[in-house]
């Protein structure tokens, strides 16, 4: 990918810098959203092995449109001169990673945490799916920093890795596969049509998570050990992001919790506004880290 691919990651992460999310009526994720929230409904209301089958034909055909369109735009970007190849593919693969928005969003809890906890949590409420009008404080900050740890992971590390892996198709398709898990890979409504969408981010996220962990230990220039970062990794009921939730607990040396779900380093104290401060801190360092190595993987890639 040579340096054309080196400008587009500086790009990319410039604009998010700059500008934030572009708006919805032209942003490639709420695409993906609309596709599969059309689709949705019709396949969980299916008999299970219908619903599993429609699903993942619904996946496939969602992930190679995605991917076709992101290879037809990274060759049209191509043809021009690397410099100016590098800038278009950077203004495409902006929308695809999203830094600036969680930093800022994460951050406005631990803001309204300052005003009152009812702020708090309707501010949380914009981060997470799961119920928040029981959280006391201690478990808003918490679940904050949770966020912030695994979206890390879903929202930069893993867009800049395909990209630089793969480029704007292996990109766009990651993309698709961890809105499509978002929305229907989970239990319940969807606990059929959405199998195959789960495991199909669980494998496509499966390497970027552990980058993701190693690079919150190099933002932190500490190291926890590996066997240690695996037990807590494993007390989430995902394989993938305990893995940096549980870097985050362990560096920050405190407990992270969802109730009746897991709790990672339980041994650990209460996290306090500093702690949060100093997880938003080392992400973005971790996300420089993560672009100076996907700068060097581009310059490895042919």
């Amino acid at each position: 990918m040579s340096a054309a691919g080196v400008i587009a990651l500086g790009t990319a992460l410039l604009v998010d810098r700059c500008f934030g999310e572009p708006p919805l009526r032209l942003h490639p994720v709420a695409a993906m959203g609309r596709y599969l929230g059309a689709l949705g409904p019709r396949l969980a209301s299916m008999k299970p092995a219908a619903a599993f089958i429609g699903g993942a034909i619904a996946w496939s055909l969602g992930a190679l449109a995605a991917a076709a369109l992101g290879i037809a735009l990274e060759h049209a970007a191509r043809q021009m001169p690397a410099a100016l190849a590098g800038l278009a593919l950077g203004l495409l693969l902006k929308p695809l990673l999203a830094w600036r928005m969680l930093r800022d969003e994460v951050a406005a809890v631990e803001l309204a945490l300052g005003t009152s906890l009812e702020a708090a949590r309707a501010q949380l409420k914009r981060l997470v799916s799961r119920d928040v009008d029981t959280l006391d404080a201690e478990q808003v900050r918490e679940s904050a920093i949770e966020t912030l740890a695994e979206n890390l992971n879903d929202s930069v590390v893993a867009p800049l890795f395909w990209f630089a892996l793969g480029g704007l198709g292996a990109a766009a398709l990651y993309r698709f596969a961890n809105t499509a898990d978002a929305m229907w890979g989970y239990r319940g409504r969807y606990e059929w049509a959405g199998k195959w969408a789960a495991r199909a981010d669980d494998v496509l996220s499966w390497l970027p998570a552990r980058l993701t962990a190693l690079l919150l230990c190099v933002a932190a220039a500490r190291w926890p050990g590996l066997r240690v970062m695996r037990r807590e990794a494993r007390a989430t009921p995902s394989p993938n992001g305990g893995w940096p939730m549980g870097a985050m607990a362990l560096l920050l040396q405190v407990r992270l919790r969802k109730p009746g779900v897991y709790e990672l380093n339980a041994g650990g104290l209460v996290p306090r506004p500093a702690d949060a401060r100093l997880a938003l801190a080392w992400s973005q360092h971790a996300v420089w880290c993560a672009a100076a190595a996907g700068a060097a993987l581009c310059l490895a890639t042919p």
